[in-house]
């Protein structure tokens, strides 16, 4: 029976804390610290004591650490600040310490609590919160992907990172994002060609493997690793599923090449915890993506629509006029495709007006603009030409391109074509009247028996 009055031993009484009693000398040592240090740092009292408080610390907070004890020495800060240290495991444990200096003993005494679970709580939903934001404010997924790997940076260590993801029609896996200290990005494969973020995708379940996992329990997993040259592969890798209401979408992934960065399962938890986010993200910039398709391209031959002609006519105009450069329009028009469509069928004429973009597409730059207006009806933009040959040199050239057999399934079949075209700023300043000019000059074309060319006759003083 404990006698009345009885106090035990103030050290047994601080060995029951949950927090951790520390104290620190005036060159950053510990000279004493409770049993509970082991419970949030993953040390024993005896390993710690008489080490610099540095040797735990996480590196990044060094300065921030110090400048706060510096005020605390002087008294002009708080007594509570955060900041992280390293587990013995190569975990990082938030702490949050209350601390009070002795000037007289030349110590400072400093309560420890781990808070990592009430950071990982704050750090997760603020991460939720800018990924959602990201997937409004992201103008396509290349910015979106950017963000969303800063965004797991916060999280975890995520120098490597990557996104797969599936093309199910296809069943190949794709790599729109991906990056990379040794590795450029691969090229699309097959989703059973044997990769890790093949595995993650198909099993629809997360991955995750270190170094020295050679007895790893997924046998494709192993596979991989024999595979890999030696120096070259991850030491450690960690994959989640992104998962979409419409089935697995693809794989958000993570890894390492140096032994001081490591993932654990909390790492796997987090990354599947915004996962479900992520994918939300990527699906619904994947239908804004399409519906922008589907409203400034043609659904038959893929190639932008008027909307989009009359877009970038505006844009090209607008560097015209800082540059004082020249703009072509080009309006386009078979001869006799009506009489293959009505002879052929729909679908004939369907396969003539795709081979006839492609071929169309194939004569000009990669900074022109083919586009299909209507029925049998295209258009050519023709940015930072130097004269109007230029224009005249193209136009001959998709007059030549179209005079050319065309194979269809029932054979070869020729068409011609009637060209108009239209110059900025010898024929008109403003997108209506290149437009209306080009449209005029090749039904002007066409009259005359087709399979030719005209330039517009209309002056600058014509404009609209």
């Amino acid at each position: 029976m404990t006698p009345p009055g009885y106090l035990p031993p103030l050290a047994n009484v601080i060995d029951l804390l949950v927090d951790a009693v520390c104290v620190v000398n005036d060159q950053h040592e510990f000279v004493y610290v409770s049993a509970s240090s082991e419970q949030i740092f993953g040390y024993r009292p005896e390993e710690m004591i008489g080490r610099p408080m540095t040797d735990f610390m996480h590196p990044d907070d060094h300065a921030r650490t110090f400048t706060h004890v510096a005020s605390i020495v002087d008294g002009t800060a708080s007594p509570h600040f955060e900041n992280r240290y390293v587990r013995k495991d190569g975990s990082v444990v938030d702490v949050m310490w209350t601390a009070r200096h002795s000037p007289e003993d030349g110590v400072r005494v400093a309560v420890a609590r781990d808070v990592t679970g009430r950071k990982r709580s704050e750090l997760l939903q603020s991460a939720l919160y800018a990924i959602s934001e990201a997937a409004h404010a992201a103008a396509d997924l290349s910015e979106l992907f950017g963000r969303v790997h800063e965004i797991i940076g916060g999280l975890l260590p995520a120098r490597n990172c990557f996104v797969a993801l599936h093309d199910e029609l296809e069943g190949t896996i794709s790599f729109p994002y991906f990056v990379d200290e040794f590795d450029a990005p691969p090229e699309p494969r097959r989703l059973d060609s044997g990769t890790l973020s093949g595995e993650v995708i198909g099993s629809g379940r997360p991955l995750l493997f270190r170094s020295d996992d050679a007895e790893h329990p997924c046998e494709s997993v192993r596979a991989v690793i024999a595979r890999r040259p030696p120096g070259h592969a991850p030491l450690a890798w960690l994959g989640v599923p992104l998962i979409a209401p419409r089935g697995v979408i693809g794989a958000l992934v993570v890894q390492s090449y140096s032994g001081e960065v490591t993932y654990g399962e909390s790492d796997l938890q987090l990354l599947q915890f915004v996962s479900t986010q992520v994918a939300a993200a990527i699906e619904r910039k994947q239908i804004q993506a399409q519906l922008n398709h589907l409203a400034l391209y043609d659904h038959l031959t893929d190639l932008p629509n008027r909307t989009l002609l009359r877009d970038r006519l505006a844009n090209a105009l607008s560097l015209a006029r800082r540059e004082v450069g020249r703009v072509a329009m080009l309006f386009l028009d078979l001869d006799r495709f009506k009489d293959i469509n009505d002879q052929q069928g729909h679908s004939a004429g369907d396969q003539l007006l795709q081979e006839v973009a492609r071929r169309l597409t194939g004569c000009v730059r990669e900074s022109d603009t083919v586009a299909r207006l209507s029925g049998d009806e295209f258009a050519v933009l023709l940015p930072r030409i130097e004269q109007h040959e230029d224009a005249l040199r193209v136009a001959e050239k998709l007059r030549r391109a179209m005079h050319q057999p065309f194979a269809m399934k029932g054979g070869s079949v020729r068409v011609s074509a009637s060209i108009g075209i239209a110059l900025y700023p010898d024929h008109g300043e403003s997108e209506d009247t290149l437009l209306r000019l080009a449209d005029d000059a090749m039904y002007a074309a066409k009259r005359r028996g087709g399979n030719r060319l005209l330039m517009s006759m209309v002056p600058p003083a014509m404009d609209d």
